[in-house]
């Protein structure tokens, strides 16, 4: 015990403190749906109705009312999968086609299978009124793995209209995450067809996942495209958060080397860097275990604008992170919001009436609406 203290004690001297901006716009929390069951994903249409996921296998619709707000539909959406909701698995990412307007196509990620043998799957379906119709699965990983811990789960469209979609490593298989014949701790890169295209990194490659577009990830659960480049952030175990920015053929290092120590306070790896190995962007340690990810270029928050939003659920915080240049990466100070409403967060999204959205992790979570303080 008074070696782990010991190493404890040295851990916390090397964690990484970031500094913090004081907050830099007055704004107010407006409570738009409540009552749902561990919301993990929002999603925006064209037409301005919402998505919501519910991790047990629920997705939700919230529509405007009669008076023009937003209001959450009683029944959920008809024509989901059937969903593995145990631990950590359940319903992930709803995303909506590039050409949703037309096609009505959206994508959910999700838990498939039994608990002994599961799967990541991504399945396309077409939404008609409040149904899904036509659903096709389009991804599952493999092979099956064997327990209910860190499937990832979250997606992004790239430029060229193909699909970024992020894995975990699984958690008791995390050496996989280095390995080509799994698609465990990696990013895949797969058109919307659920086919391969042929740049991907590892097409050609004998033994691997020609899906495969970086490798080296514990449990990413934020993507964003921005300007063409790609953002992903990734939980540590005890510190180590990450955020990457994701280049194909690229190894983020995960468990190879890392910012952060095991639950037990032991050394996964006494390597911090190795050639050859991704350095992250940003690293949080102690963890703030990252959850949703978006990029703010909205009118409402002038100052806010040019910045990635990080949800944290330890922290039960959104982290503000500047970006002067988005093909850059991130260059000044972060800025920490919301503590105050001593929640959990999940997910966040810029909305495109130009407010911040959240989703709060809790049995009994809602979805919420940042706007200015004044009108």
């Amino acid at each position: 015990m008074k070696n782990s203290l010991m190493f404890f004690a040295g851990w916390l001297a090397w964690a990484v403190t970031l500094p913090l901006q004081a907050q830099t716009a007055a704004y107010r929390v407006e409570t738009v749906a409540t009552g749902l069951d561990h919301p993990w994903s929002l999603a925006f249409l064209p037409d301005g109705r919402m998505l919501v996921t519910e991790r047990p296998g629920r997705l939700r619709l919230i529509e405007p009312g009669p008076d023009g707000r937003p209001q959450l539909r009683p029944d959920p959406v008809a024509g989901v999968p059937p969903v593995l909701s145990q631990g950590q698995s359940g319903l992930f990412e709803v995303l909506p086609d590039p050409d949703f307007a037309r096609n009505r196509r959206i994508l959910l990620s999700y838990a498939h299978g039994q608990p002994q043998a599961n799967h990541l799957r991504v399945t396309a379906a077409t939404l008609e009124g409040d149904r899904l119709v036509d659903a096709r699965p389009i991804f599952t990983s493999q092979p099956a793995k064997t327990e209910t811990q860190h499937f990832g789960g979250r997606m992004a469209w790239l430029a060229d209209g193909s699909l970024l979609l992020g894995m975990g490593d699984g958690n008791l298989e995390r050496t996989d995450a280095q390995r080509l014949h799994t698609h465990l701790g990696k990013f895949m890169r797969i058109r919307a067809d659920g086919s391969v295209p042929a740049d991907n990194p590892f097409v050609n490659r004998a033994g691997a996942r020609p899906e495969i577009w970086s490798v080296g990830h514990r449990n990413p659960q934020g993507v964003v495209v921005v300007d063409g480049v790609a953002y992903a952030h990734e939980h540590g175990a005890r510190g180590g958060d990450e955020l990457n920015r994701l280049r194909p053929g690229a190894n983020y290092g995960w468990p190879a080397v890392t910012g952060g120590v095991d639950y037990t306070y032991a050394r996964v790896t006494p390597f911090r860097s190795l050639p050859g190995m991704e350095a992250p962007l940003l690293e949080w340690t102690p963890s703030i275990a990252p959850a949703g990810l978006t990029w703010y270029g909205g009118g409402l928050f002038p100052a806010w604008r040019g910045s990635l939003f990080v949800a944290a659920l330890k922290e039960r915080s959104v982290r503000r992170v500047p970006m002067a240049d988005p093909q850059k990466g991130p260059s000044g100070d972060q800025e920490l919001l919301f503590q105050e409403l001593g929640e959990r967060i999940r997910d966040v999204r810029a909305g495109p009436d130009g407010a911040l959205w959240l989703l709060t992790d809790s049995p009994q979570g809602r979805v919420l609406r940042v706007v200015p303080a004044t009108p």
